[in-house]
């Protein structure tokens, strides 16, 4: 493997060789149906991949700390990192690849995303964009610091979990000379599922995601991209236990009031399809339809919007049996994340059989064009 090759592009910071996918104006928005696995999705753009994308099968998410506080160094590693994930999400191998052979399309995207901290460390705490600068503890909380926060994620999506695993590697073996993993997570969707264009179910058996805005919407573009720096958002990330031995034994129509939505099509309690819009007035005599303390109830009454791009996730080893979601939201200002979980948190049945256990706040800055990179200009 060419390692001196690599070395050298990031000593000398350079651009390197371009990516073969050509630079467009505009990202294609996303699908609803899963693409062919050797797809290629583009990396450049006015926006990052990985957001309006239609999802993938396989995620994974990495969170690292710096261990320099040069701008000069990090601004070299940005453009080495932007080079290698516009070549793997080409299907060309990154440079100095370690395996090579394992380049493939896949439907891969990759996106950056940069903390509070990671501004704070290269003195640079003024450019943050938002008056937020983390997600705050919330009653219903048991947080881990060993998965919460961190300078910088990257998120890696794609249909083929070995491209997924393979892509993280390589974007890790980059930065090695200067930051540390402080967390990594995988996630899955259910391929069958995103074939046949329906919202994919997370493990409680609920459809995840049917509130969202179609990407190509303008609801879209004003709950994720109406900040202050075009093609900009946030993305927050909460690691979300679930206790399915406890879930498990309640009734069909128990778990359908804790939601608010009928559990064989998604469609709200008060009748209609999975789109329908629910009916919060409606009675059954004395009680309401939906319930008062129902999840879908508790996030409407907050009127406000983001675009959920969760993932189910297990962990299996000596001892260790867990399952749950990473729930990743995309808004164009991290308070609005914070408006709707505080409400949550105060009464929401959902919460006796969930426990966030970890939580990270970034700033996911605009998309480069081929020959930049990404966070150009930023900070």
């Amino acid at each position: 493997m060419d390692i001196n090759r690599r070395t050298f592009l990031l000593a000398a910071g350079t651009a390197a060789i371009g990516a073969a996918a050509l630079p467009q104006e505009e990202r294609a928005l996303g699908h609803l149906v899963k693409g062919s696995a050797d797809k290629a999705e583009p990396f450049y753009g006015r926006t990052q991949p990985g957001i309006s994308t239609g999802q993938q099968e396989h995620a994974q998410w990495t969170v690292l700390n710096l261990k320099t506080s040069d701008l000069s160094t990090v601004e070299r590693l940005l453009r080495l990192w932007s080079t290698d994930a516009a070549r793997l999400m080409n299907g060309q191998p990154a440079l100095g690849d370690a395996e090579g052979e394992l380049a493939a399309a896949s439907n891969l995207t990759v996106t950056f995303g940069f903390a509070y901290s990671l501004f704070s460390k290269l003195g640079r705490a003024h450019k943050w964009p938002y008056s937020t600068t983390e997600i705050p503890g919330f009653a219903i909380d048991k947080l881990n610091p060993q998965f919460c926060d961190g300078d910088i994620v990257i998120q890696v999506c794609g249909n083929d979990r070995v491209r997924v695993h393979h892509t993280t590697r390589e974007l890790i073996r980059d930065s090695r000379a200067f930051a540390d993993v402080h967390w990594q997570l995988s996630g899955f969707l259910s391929g069958t599922e995103l074939n046949t264009g329906q919202t994919p179910r997370n493990l409680f058996g609920q459809k995840d995601g049917t509130a969202n805005f179609a990407p190509t919407s303008p609801e879209f573009k004003k709950a994720v991209y109406s900040g202050s720096i075009a093609g900009a958002t946030s993305m927050v990330v909460r690691r979300i236990q679930m206790n399915l031995d406890k879930w498990e034994k309640l009734t069909p129509m128990h778990k359908e009031e804790v939601i608010g939505r009928k559990l064989h099509d998604g469609a709200p309690l008060t009748g209609g399809h999975e789109f329908s819009k629910p009916d919060y007035t409606a009675r059954a005599g004395n009680r309401f339809v939906i319930p008062i303390d129902s999840h879908i109830r508790r996030a409407h009454e907050t009127k406000s919007f983001i675009h959920r791009r969760g993932y189910n996730y297990q962990i299996d080893g000596a001892g260790i049996a867990e399952s749950g979601l990473m729930f990743v939201s995309f808004q164009s200002d991290p308070a609005t994340f914070v408006k709707i979980q505080k409400t949550l948190a105060i009464q929401d049945a959902l919460n006796t059989w969930t426990t966030p256990v970890g939580s990270g706040l970034f700033f996911v800055p605009p998309g480069c064009a081929e020959g930049e990179w990404i966070g150009k200009g930023v900070m």
